[in-house]
């Protein structure tokens, strides 16, 4: 590309930067503001979800039939609700998930939705005939007399001669009926008290059990008769459903959450641009400028691909911002060693990006893995995190290769901006932050074991002693929290609700602790949450307006959170082991690095053990993220050592794993201060629920940037010693040897 292209692409990106920043923001014409654009998750704009399960012995074929029966009159009815954008959905085999933006009665909404199917036939005149107990099938076929399809109907026995006498009754024209648009000759078909079909009684009294209902004139459509087949089957072939998992969320603590988020997240934004300009100077401007359009991405891809937006989601996003600095941060270094190896300018930044990507594309593909297996795994919520978690990464890799290495390129060709000192090289030649001294670990293993060792074995010690303190999302369970309208006594809300025998544990919460949060591993069904909420409206004047959220856990989804916790922690370390070994070509770099994962979550679990901190489903997220992001520091080091493997032309293997870890020790530090700093403002700003992915993150990346340096490089020198020598020792031995040989000569 040549120089004058690669100015217009330059100006072009910083107008387009500039234009997508004021249109996310402003909007103008037809393009709205972002926050007009975007869909928000129930957790922000207010609303109820209700996880169902099916209390069947069915499985296979019929069960996906049966459930995709009662999906079909579950929507139906979340129709009848006129919410904007309802959601159902089947979760797994035996599971429905129902979301309802909006929806303000969240009892009515759970009973409504809840209910088992009223399938019913009457009269005209409104007179019930038969009920959905009496259909043995009903299916679409097609319609002998038109193009199109009909339904035909089966009956049981009792059916087929209570809908012999109905048809008589309509077929004689004594019916008057009592519902406009209906026919006095008409079967009425209802569905919870809803009309969805009223076929004529044309040719006489129907016997034998079956009947067949047209469209008219053109018959229906295959879609037509198959969701009015499905509607019927429904009332004949009921699911019995069970509440599992529900939770309403108040929209005013959603949106306040949200507020402070994005405060938050602009902060952390700022922090890392400032942090940038001063450690990398003129590269610093390029990183930004990339950042910036990142940003604006990451955001409208979201909007773009339909995707909402959630408490979580903006979590990810902010990390994802950490995490896109990092590929930044590993080339920059990079380019700094180029020119501190006394190459020009102009060939250390060609150099630079060309040995960084390597580096780059394998850090942020182990990363992505732990992204996608926590989407597959996880809940709605984790789902919401792991999904722009996704998006980052790809995006990050984009904006690292193109914009920035585009402005970093420019500056390299000016005249200007091409001296050393703009690219962060001081006049002795060494870059700014530069580690100087070599610095020797391999030695010190033995006292980096050790500290892990008491970590760990104070972990165990708590975890043994008082067990884990497992949230209701593991154990199962509810969860109240009410806005009181001031400070109560936790004794008073305690005595309010003690026929009820719950064993809660109740804490204050909110700016001047007016809110209360009641749990309890109790699972509490809608009515039974009722009365306790009504206990405590009787005691202290509080009413059902004041209750901002209701959650709901039962025991299974507890039961599978653990399993998928298990089971996604094994995958993700098996995949990036399979990947490390194919990339890396040697299984100490892959054991190495697995034992150095296995190491950072047992960390995290320790810290969660010893200070007793709640173990929730926002745990999962934190634990797979901690996989993915503390294996990017160590395959930076393992990258260098792979290298430094080709090159290094004397010196023992220690003395060359040293090397490699102080070379990449400043872009270590870097990339985790830099990540730290970003959820900062939301540790301290956000609102619970990002608190509680915030924190486990946090913990990780500082065990992982601890553990790449002092557990996996000197796991690595151990297998390496444990196995063959390295051809350095080799060639040294054999030089021994040969000067032995000369001396006994």
């Amino acid at each position: 590309m040549n120089h004058k292209l690669k100015k217009v692409l330059a100006i072009l990106f910083v107008l387009i930067i500039a234009a997508g920043w004021y249109l996310t923001i402003f909007g103008a014409g037809p393009v709205q503001p972002l926050k007009e654009r975007i869909k928000l998750g129930l957790d922000i704009k207010g609303g109820v979800y209700v996880v169902m399960e099916a209390k069947t012995d069915l499985d296979g074929e019929e069960l996906r039939k049966a459930m995709e029966q009662t999906q079909a009159v579950i929507e139906e009815r979340v129709n009848q609700l006129g919410l904007a954008e309802p959601v159902v959905t089947i979760e797994g085999e035996k599971r429905i998930r129902v979301e309802l933006p909006g929806a303000e009665d969240a009892q009515e909404a759970i009973n409504q939705i809840g209910q088992t199917a009223q399938l019913q036939f009457a009269l005209a005149d409104g007179r019930i005939v038969l009920d959905g107990g009496n259909v043995k099938d009903a299916y679409a076929t097609t319609d002998d007399k038109s193009a199109g399809y009909a339904v035909a109907l089966e009956f049981d026995r009792k059916g087929s001669d209570l809908f012999y006498e109905a048809t008589s009754t309509a077929y004689s024209g004594n019916v008057t009926s009592a519902v406009d648009g209906v026919f006095n000759d008409a079967i009425m078909i209802l569905l919870d008290g809803q009309i969805i079909s009223a076929p004529r009684v044309q040719n006489g009294p129907i016997s034998g059990g079956n009947c067949t209902i047209t469209g008219g004139a053109g018959g229906f459509t295959q879609e037509e008769a198959s969701g009015l087949s499905a509607l019927i089957r429904g009332g004949a072939l009921p699911l019995e459903l069970e509440e599992v998992n529900s939770s309403v969320q108040s929209a005013k603590i959603g949106y306040n959450a949200l507020e402070m988020s994005v405060y938050a997240g602009l902060a952390g934004l700022a922090l890392i641009l400032l942090i940038m300009l001063a450690a990398y100077r003129g590269m610093g401007i390029a990183a930004d400028l990339a950042l910036m359009f990142y940003v604006v991405i990451v955001l409208n891809i979201m909007v773009l691909m339909g995707s909402v937006l959630t408490l979580p989601g903006i979590a990810g996003i902010i990390l994802s911002v950490g995490m896109a600095v990092d590929a930044n941060v590993v080339i920059f270094s990079r380019i700094r060693e180029e020119i501190m190896a006394g190459k020009t300018v102009r060939v250390a930044v060609n150099t630079g990006f060309k040995r960084a990507m390597t580096t780059v594309t394998d850090s942020q593909v182990t990363t992505l893995i732990a992204a996608v297996i926590l989407y597959e795994v996880g809940t709605s919520a984790v789902k919401g995190f792991a999904w722009t978690f996704m998006i980052g990464i790809i995006v990050s890799l984009f904006t690292a290769v193109v914009i920035t290495q585009l402005y970093v390129s420019l500056m390299a060709d000016s005249k200007r901006m091409g001296k050393k000192s703009f690219f962060g090289i001081n006049a002795d030649n060494q870059a700014s932050f530069c580690i100087k001294k070599e610095l020797h670990f391999i030695k010190h293993r033995k006292k980096f074991y050790l500290l892990s060792i008491i970590i760990l074995v104070a972990g165990l010690a708590f975890g043994i002693a008082r067990g884990l303190n497992y949230g209701i999302d593991f154990t199962g369970g509810t969860m109240i929290q009410m806005d009181m309208g001031k400070k109560v006594a936790i004794s008073e809300v305690e005595d309010a609700i003690a026929p009820y025998k719950l064993k809660p544990e109740i804490i204050y919460s909110g700016d001047k602790n007016e809110e209360v949060v009641i749990r309890t591993i109790e699972s509490l069904d809608s009515d039974e949450r009722t009365e306790v909420v009504g206990a405590i409206n009787k005691a202290f004047g509080t009413t059902e307006e004041d209750v901002i959220a209701e959650e709901l856990f039962g025991p299974s989804v507890g039961k599978e959170l653990r399993n998928n916790a298990i089971l996604a922690i094994v995958i993700a370390a098996a995949c990036m082991l399979v990947y490390i070994r194919f990339r890396f070509s040697q299984w100490k770099f892959g054991g190495a690095a697995l034992l150095g994962v296995l190491h950072d979550v047992l960390i995290v679990i320790a810290f969660y053990a010893i200070f007793n901190i709640t173990v929730n489903n926002p745990f999962i997220a934190g634990i797979l993220t901690v996989v993915g992001y503390s294996i990017n520091d160590t395959i930076v080091i393992f990258d260098r050592i792979r290298e430094n493997l080709k090159y290094m032309k004397k010196g023992n293997t220690e003395e060359m794993i040293d090397s490699s870890i102080t070379q990449t020790l400043g872009r270590s530090l870097m990339t985790s201060i830099t990540t730290l700093i970003v959820m900062v403002p939301l540790l301290i700003m956000a609102g619970d629920v990002i608190r509680e992915f915030v924190l486990p993150l946090m913990v990780g990346i500082i065990a992982g940037a601890y553990s790449s340096i002092g557990i996996c490089s000197p796991l690595y020198y151990g297998f390496s010693k444990a196995g063959s020598l390295s051809k350095y020792e080799k060639q040294i031995k054999k030089s021994k040897k040969n000067k032995k040989k000369h001396e006994g000569k």
